[in-house]
């Protein structure tokens, strides 16, 4: 017999399911400030989330920052309906098939054709280390073994795989594993416009943060590799946003000092930041860039590397050993492939950017008044990536705000004292101006508490 309540699901998760991110005993000790509740869901449609006695929650963060056109949509579940009667799945080595050509052909499209070449993986953090490894694999390829070493921002995340660790600056991820992790450079300062001292605009911030670039790249510029950078938004960091310029002045840089530049839009790509990738904000194009997340429209795992046709090019050769041996079993699963060629079809049918700036003024004007509240600071968008920071000292402000938005009946789950909002590009303005309310009346309930 179907379990058919929250209750039989809740014991049978707990019994059997080890949680991505989570400490499981806040699932289990309800009578904590630290609790966290496990919500079953039943399914998805549009903006909403269903849990098995109907409760219904707007889906505010997209599903960690996946979803891009709503659950269940009928446009790609259409598409992958018809997949499935074709081609389940094909090891990518030795063979191909339509979806992983065209998905490649359309994102080399979309970068102008600067970066050639698609690389396939299953997540943001298996694109990370592809990246790095591409990188550190071309300089020996073209005689320069000493480039070997990797710099990042501060307060950078970049996955959670032991590779990708070392390019990851959250202490909470990172500390435990601090043994295995081949670590990076943090270049100082940071962009983060919310660093500003008084007087600078966030285009100071950047220059005065690319000045910091700068030095560290005169004195070890011999020995890196890479620069990789979440482009105008940290997502980690607390959604740290900063100027299109520090982007400008690093591609300069990285020339002059023979970096490749590695993009991460795993997070702030497909149309999140306003531009269909975060980099072209600043009128630029990187060496090596990752994608992951909503590139399927946060239906099936997928991710790739896109890279130059200069770095493709440097591993050709009679010899194995120079080949890029890196392989996953899944890689450019064609289910997935097919999602994201729907999902390209949708930005292309129905001119989803422009639909989306308008949808982004929706959300800025609703959190407007928050402005005014005493504890709320650095109100900030980019796009269709709004956030605030709420001034508090109590530990477990997150865990009883994110409490407090369930219960309105919204998922919007703070990072640390940073609430965001990161809502499927399918929202309406009702539902905008409902996911404004339940915030309101989260903040107050969680400052209430503290």
């Amino acid at each position: 017999m179907t379990s058919s309540s929250n209750a039989d699901w809740l014991a049978r998760s707990r019994a059997a399911v080890w949680h991505p991110c989570t400490q499981m005993q806040h699932h289990a000790r309800t009578d904590q400030p630290a609790h966290l509740p496990l919500i079953p869901i039943a399914r998805g449609q549009g903006a909403w989330l269903e849990d098995f006695e109907g409760k219904r929650y707007i889906d505010g963060i997209s599903s960690w920052w996946t979803n891009l056109f709503g659950h269940a949509n009928p446009r790609i579940n259409a598409a992958l309906r018809e997949q499935l009667d074709t081609l389940e799945h094909v090891m990518l080595a030795g063979f191909t098939h339509q979806p992983v050509v065209e998905l490649s052909e359309r994102l080399a499209a979309l970068t102008g054709g600067a970066l050639g070449h698609a690389f396939y993986a299953s997540d943001g953090a298996s694109a990370t280390e592809i990246a790095l490894k591409m990188s550190f694999h071309y300089w020996r390829n073209v005689g320069r073994p000493e480039k070997s070493e990797f710099l990042c921002l501060a307060g950078s995340y970049h996955g959670e795989t032991v590779g990708a660790l070392a390019v990851t600056d959250v202490a909470i991820f990172k500390d435990a594993y601090a043994p295995l992790v081949r670590a990076a450079a943090h270049v100082l300062p940071s962009p983060d416009f919310r660093q500003a001292e008084p007087g600078e605009t966030p285009a100071d911030v950047a220059r005065r943060a690319a000045a910091g670039l700068e030095s560290w790249l005169k004195q070890h510029g011999e020995r890196t590799a890479a620069l990789i950078v979440e482009p105008l938004v940290q997502g980690a960091a607390g959604m740290a946003m900063y100027d299109p310029e520090y982007l400008r002045l690093a591609r300069a840089l990285c020339n002059h000092y023979e970096v490749h530049l590695i993009c991460d839009e795993i997070a702030v790509g497909c149309g999140r930041t306003g531009t269909f990738f975060a980099h072209e904000q600043a009128d630029i194009r990187p060496d090596l860039m990752c994608l992951s997340k909503g590139i399927s429209g946060g239906y099936l795992p997928l991710s790739n590397v896109l890279c130059s046709d200069m770095i493709y090019a440097a591993f050709l050769d009679d010899s194995v050993a120079r080949a890029f041996l890196h392989s996953h079993s899944y890689t450019g699963n064609p289910l997935a492939c097919c999602a994201a060629l729907a999902t390209l079809d949708i930005f292309e049918s129905d001119d989803v950017l422009a639909a989306n700036r308008k949808k982004s003024q929706k959300i800025g004007a609703t959190l407007a008044p928050l402005n005014g509240h005493p504890q709320v600071r650095h109100l900030r968008q980019r796009g269709m990536i709004a956030a605030f920071d709420v001034a508090t000292d109590d530990p477990w402000f997150s865990r009883k705000f994110y409490r407090a938005a369930l219960d309105a009946g919204a998922l919007i789950r703070p990072i640390g004292n940073t609430v965001y909002l990161m809502p499927p590009y399918i929202i309406d303005d009702s539902e905008i101006t409902q996911l404004g309310q339940v915030i309101g009346q989260a903040l107050t309930a969680a400052c209430r508490l503290a």
